[in-house]
């Protein structure tokens, strides 16, 4: 549908009827095929950005997906860097794909809950790329203070956000389109996938 290797419309409807963790395991094999990973265009330049910034030891990619920031930051750091998600598939394929990268640090891949992060105080820098449409309104509170308390002193949180489109394009109204269908799908079937609230 978007990519020769990429998933078919059957797929993307297996997934849209998922849970949000099932939906992503389900995709993950494609998910380098899709719109929905985080183009190099955008990791490329914040990857700059934090370069320009000085030395980086520790880096924490929330929401990792497959890996696409993990490789990116890896050159960047001294020590280690952790990729956490909660998506089992995601993570398999995360595996394979960063074990290739360049650099030296460490790759550690954690399966767990990006509201309640089994790190304290760990990491130089944090980000988040495309996910944070996951986190529901409630629980932002609860997730910018999981973020707070994995970063060192003086830590940064790294994301790439943009304005809303206007409603004259045809991305706004794709957009709102998937939103709507996805408010549609969680009062009808449950557990929710979770989408931008």
């Amino acid at each position: 549908m978007f990519h020769p290797q990429g998933p078919s419309f059957w797929e993307l409807v297996a997934q849209a009827l998922s849970a949000t963790a099932r939906g992503y395991d389900l995709l993950a094999p494609k998910f380098e095929y899709t719109p929905y990973r985080t183009p190099d265009a955008i990791l490329a330049p914040s990857m700059e950005r934090l370069r320009q910034t000085g030395p980086i030891d520790t880096a924490l990619d929330i929401c990792c997906g497959t890996g696409a920031a993990v490789r990116l930051l890896r050159p960047l750091c001294r020590q280690y860097v952790v990729g956490i998600d909660f998506s089992r598939g995601m993570l398999q394929v995360a595996h394979k794909a960063v074990l290739q990268s360049p650099g030296t640090a460490s790759i550690e891949l954690v399966r767990g809950d990006v509201r309640d992060m089994p790190f304290a105080a760990a990491f130089d820098v944090a980000v988040c790329f495309g996910a944070l449409g996951h986190i529901q309104k409630r629980e932002q509170v609860q997730f910018i203070t999981a973020v707070s308390q994995v970063l060192k002193p003086g830590g940064r949180f790294v994301f790439v956000t943009s304005e809303i489109p206007s409603w004259r394009s045809a991305r706004y109204w794709r957009s709102r389109g998937f939103n709507a269908a996805m408010h549609v799908r969680n009062f009808l079937l449950s557990p929710p996938f979770v989408c931008i609230t």
